[in-house]
């Protein structure tokens, strides 16, 4: 853990002194430094660094417990259809009432978010699959459904761009004043946390559950709850972030094993540092231009998605 953390601390502050303006950390610590590098420092790259680590470990959070409700490991929030739900209902939101505030706005999108889930679930419920690689299948098919409405609906109303947004994750334009939402996400991987024995009961079916005095739907509704809640400010703050809930908890769990106590500080934590990464990435290879982060996870998150899933296939049993 000191070790993780450690890394991250690095990926920080290296965070801090990446970008168009040159701004030197020794140049900080002496104190020989410009108005205009401290207002670049205390205006957009504390505020995008705050941002980085907040969305990336309460996104992977989120990926975990998806998975462990769901119990499957290859779903996450964007392939599950909640993704897609909550731009679908942040795109109402815009057409029926643009002038309310953001906060409402996120809240409409978590309710999508919510009932988009809640009808993954339900399908799940109504079609027998006999493989595990069929469930994230059936997430994406209903996202693509979800996502082709909302395309009509934009392009019906011109709303086309402010849809691309959305589905674009990009860091670039995080300022102060303009990701503070994301505290919440930060608080909402907290409540995982400290809900993380319940919801590794609920992970072991309803009658496990239920024998052990737990109720089993409230359970598993506040783990859809912090799900959509997280997918939703996410979305409206940043955009979609692809498959980091899906390789992030998948890794950690595969070398500590399906205990949500000790698996979400790991995964928090290994989701802060990968978006770091790949972020700092995309402003690098291309400097003074940016690639943006959803660009880098899903080259990085797709490759890894196959993996896994060649791997389950290569040690099922014959």
């Amino acid at each position: 853990m000191a070790i993780g953390l450690g890394i991250t601390a690095v990926l920080v502050l290296v965070s801090l002194f990446v970008g168009v303006t040159d701004i030197s950390p020794l140049d900080m610590l002496r104190g020989d430094f410009s108005a205009q590098q401290l207002q670049v420092i205390m205006a957009s790259r504390i505020p995008r660094t705050s941002a980085l680590v907040l969305a990336g470990s309460a996104t992977a959070v989120a990926g975990l417990v998806m998975q462990m409700i769901v119990r499957n490991r290859f779903v996450e929030p964007s392939t599950a259809g909640t993704m897609e739900s909550a731009a679908l209902g942040l795109l109402t939101v815009t057409l029926l009432a643009p002038g309310w505030p953001v906060m409402a706005k996120m809240l409409v999108a978590a309710l999508f978010a919510l009932a988009g889930t809640a009808l993954f679930l339900r399908i799940l419920r109504m079609v027998p699959l006999r493989d595990v690689l069929l469930v994230p299948l059936v997430g994406i098919m209903l996202g693509g459904v979800i996502g082709a409405v909302s395309t009509f609906i934009a392009y019906r109303y011109g709303l086309m761009a402010s849809l691309g947004a959305w589905s674009m994750g990009d860091f670039s334009g995080v300022l102060r004043g303009r990701y503070e939402l994301l505290w919440i996400a930060g608080i909402l991987a907290i409540a995982a946390y400290l809900a993380a024995d319940r919801l590794t009961l609920a992970a072991m079916g309803r009658d496990f559950t239920t024998n052990l005095g737990l109720n089993y739907r409230t359970t598993v509704w506040l783990g859809l709850v912090i799900v959509s809640l997280v997918s939703a400010v996410v979305l409206v703050t940043i955009g979609t972030i692809p498959f980091l809930g899906l390789i992030v908890p998948n890794i950690v769990t595969m070398m500590i094993g399906d205990n949500l106590r000790r698996a979400v500080p790991w995964v928090a934590i290994s989701g802060a540092g990968l978006v770091l990464a790949c972020d700092i990435l995309g402003r690098t290879l291309r400097a003074p231009y940016e690639i943006p982060i959803s660009t880098m996870l899903g080259l990085i998150g797709s490759i890894a998605f196959l993996y896994l899933l060649l791997r389950k296939r290569h040690h099922a049993p014959a």
